[in-house]
């Protein structure tokens, strides 16, 4: 589809690429923002965010027009060829499943005919691209949950979801970084802090990367929280 630019408040450019979750549109959105914050700076954009299939770009109408910013976009979009995107890296996060951790895992498993066991087999094997960072700093919007587990969420939000904790909502699947409310199933929580604000690399991810889930034991969880604590 072309490209639709969408006025978002009155310093803020959306542009829509396609529709909902498509590896191609997802990836164009990547060397667009890509080619908008590396290199030199282009006067007056302030940032750019990309989504599933949109990229949101920030800039000072002081500096540049609604008008100007559309035409350098798709200026752009002709040079996409020139775009070095950053490479993606595949992250390991290991999760404990189920009991405390994943208090919604028996029902995941039992809306889709599945044991537990089957649950936390199919959940920790498949590799899953972020399409998006957002809701929470450090929350990733992941691709490619098996439609075996897909599951709708809850009627009403938990107040208090733990920071790490894993779920599924409807085809996707995503870890909560911090604690807040949710609702999405839990079925497991991971010990790693996803995001940390005095490490140098606050977030352990970015869009394009891969993650991969690994099942540990109660025991592994509580040394590597741990560990990664200190």
């Amino acid at each position: 589809m072309a490209t639709e630019f969408r006025i978002s408040g009155d310093r803020c450019l959306l542009a829509v690429y396609g529709r909902g979750v498509d590896l191609a549109v997802n990836e164009k959105v990547r060397q667009m923002t890509t080619l908008l914050t590396s290199g030199q700076p282009q006067p007056g954009i302030v940032a750019a965010v990309g989504s599933y299939c949109t990229l949101s770009v920030t800039y000072d109408p002081l500096l540049i027009g609604f008008q100007e910013l559309t035409g350098l976009l798709l200026g752009m979009e002709k040079t996409l060829g020139q775009a070095t995107v950053p490479e993606a890296k595949t992250v390991d996060i290991p999760v404990c499943y189920g009991d405390d951790f994943g208090p919604d895992l028996d029902f995941v498993a039992g809306h889709n005919n599945l044991s537990t066991d089957e649950v936390v087999c199919l959940h920790s094997a498949a590799a899953y691209r972020i399409y998006a960072i957002g809701f929470a700093p450090g929350f990733c919007y992941l691709g490619g949950l098996d439609p075996r587990l897909h599951a709708p969420r809850l009627d009403t939000p938990r107040l208090n979801v733990a920071a790490g904790s894993v779920g599924i909502a409807g085809s996707q699947t995503g870890v909560y970084p911090l604690t807040s409310p949710g609702g999405w199933r839990l079925i497991g929580r991971t010990p790693l802090r996803l995001f940390a604000p005095e490490r140098q690399q606050p977030i352990l991810y970015k869009p394009g990367d891969t993650i991969r889930f690994r099942s540990i034991s109660t025991d592994e969880f509580q040394h590597l929280h741990q560990v990664d604590s200190r």
